[in-house]
């Protein structure tokens, strides 16, 4: 799935890659207090500029990263409208125990919470790493206070790694430590069986 327009959908959603007319919007419906709780609050345009340009240099080195998540016409809302973004990276912070893993992350837009989006993309984005991206393990990054990311981590069949826990330079004091979730692709593989056989 490298080298060319990522297009991935579900029964809800759509994952694929972002567009220059993307970002406004995904910075209007996410840059809020209640979306930045936890990663440092509202960022200014100096933040936004700087998170646009490590997803973008990190797609120019992978081929990937966290994908602009689109909804389809659901219950009677509009197809195409921007909810966040779900997918794919490479760790990056240098030094730490899982630097250059595979790494799931989501981020959707308040109105958006508690309709199974972020699970939805997710489960996809997971059997994307596992099955075209032939990852060996996928991890997740959060904080201990998030309970809500935490949690959706686990019921995505994720276990906590406390030996992997570090601290996330570019984020800002006071949210750097930062605690690691994984899978690996044995366990995925046999939540799968179950769920199907």
């Amino acid at each position: 799935m490298t080298g060319r327009a990522f297009c991935l959908d579900t029964p809800r959603l759509t994952l694929r890659d972002w567009r220059e007319e993307d970002w406004p919007v995904f910075f209007r419906h996410t840059n809020t207090p209640a979306v930045m709780r936890w990663l440092g609050g509202a960022m200014d345009e100096g933040r936004m500029a700087i998170q646009r340009a490590r997803i973008e240099a990190t797609h120019q080195r992978h081929g990937h990263c966290f994908w602009v998540l689109e909804r389809q016409a659901d219950g009677g809302h509009l197809s195409g409208e921007l909810l966040g973004f779900c997918g794919l990276k490479r760790a990056d912070t240098p030094g730490s125990p899982v630097e250059g893993e595979m790494e799931v992350g989501w981020r959707l837009r308040e109105d958006a919470w508690g309709r199974g989006y972020a699970k939805e993309a997710a489960e996809a984005t997971l059997r994307t790493g596992f099955e075209h991206f032939a990852a060996d393990r996928i991890i997740a990054l959060t904080v201990t206070e998030n309970q809500a990311s935490w949690g959706l981590m686990r019921r995505l069949g994720m276990r906590r790694h406390e030996e992997l826990d570090h601290e996330e330079l570019h984020q800002p004091a006071g949210r750097r430590h930062t605690i690691v979730h994984a899978i690996e692709r044995a366990q995925w593989q046999a939540a799968q069986a179950a769920a199907h056989g």
